[in-house]
């Protein structure tokens, strides 16, 4: 995070898909770099069944005291978290222990019209964050309600992340008018294996993509044995032509994503 130039402090809530070491072992050492920085609000971490045992011995490992809370929130298939932007649903998913896939939706929102509120006068700063809240405000001895300046209400992006999964119905369903996000540890030559380990090729994560109606399919949790994974890009692309290899640092916007379907 630090060297993306993305703050750690404005990190409010943490989910773990599964309680493998290489999903949430990074926990302890950012908590601590946190703390050291004297957060004191607490954070949330959400995760399967276990995830508050695992939360108690993360508090145990290294000779420090957080100066914030970590909160455990245990989750199931029929958890969903409402916050005012956004949904976020867990979907769980076939690897060998417990394991969630996460389905991110934002939420219907209407656009700001900026050179609407500079004709009536209105400054920027806090009323027109009031406005886009949908709030009436005063301003000069008028009242200005929010139709004045708010636009139709648009669909947001919707994401899916498979967490480590064999490829699955409710992962399809779920990406209809998505960015998927989808394991691919294998190609096809290592098939039985994929399907012995719990994992995905990457053929089967492009097949979940273009039978699921997605709108782009990112690759990830590629094998170390795949140099640059290439193989595995050229192998889901013969299936589903919006394919990317994720990589480390890779930046998208997500605002070509937003509304309507594939």
């Amino acid at each position: 995070m630090m060297k993306a130039g993305i703050s750690f402090m404005r990190i409010n809530k943490i989910f773990v898909t599964h309680l493998h070491g290489d999903h949430f072992l990074g926990i302890p050492g950012l908590v601590q770099t946190i703390s050291f920085s004297d957060r004191r609000e607490p954070i949330y971490i959400y995760g399967p069944e276990g995830i508050a045992e695992a939360i108690d011995a993360v508090r145990g490992l290294g000779e420090y005291q957080l100066r914030f809370e970590l909160i455990p929130v245990e989750m199931d298939g029929e958890f969903v978290l409402e916050e005012e932007k956004y949904r976020i649903r867990a979907v769980p998913v076939d690897h060998y222990i417990p394991t969630y896939g996460l389905v991110f939706e934002e939420k219907k929102r209407r656009t700001f019209l900026r050179e609407r509120a500079e004709a009536l006068g209105i400054p920027p700063g806090p009323l027109y964050s009031k406005l886009q809240r949908g709030e009436v405000v005063e301003f000069q001895g008028r009242t200005v309600h929010p139709d004045e300046v708010l636009g139709e209400r648009k669909e947001g992006f919707r994401l899916v992340y498979s967490s480590d999964t064999r490829p699955l119905d409710v992962i399809k369903e779920a990406s209809r008018g998505a960015v998927l996000i989808h394991d691919a540890t294998f190609g096809e030559e290592y098939r039985d294996h994929a399907v012995e380990t719990k994992h995905s090729t990457a053929a089967e994560a492009a097949r979940v993509a273009r039978d699921g109606g997605a709108k782009a399919l990112y690759l990830y949790h590629i094998s170390p044995r795949y140099k640059n994974g290439k193989e595995l890009y050229e192998e889901a692309k013969k299936i589903f032509p919006e394919v990317t290899l994720a990589k480390d640092f890779m930046k998208v916007d997500m605002s070509r994503y937003k509304g309507g379907k594939r």
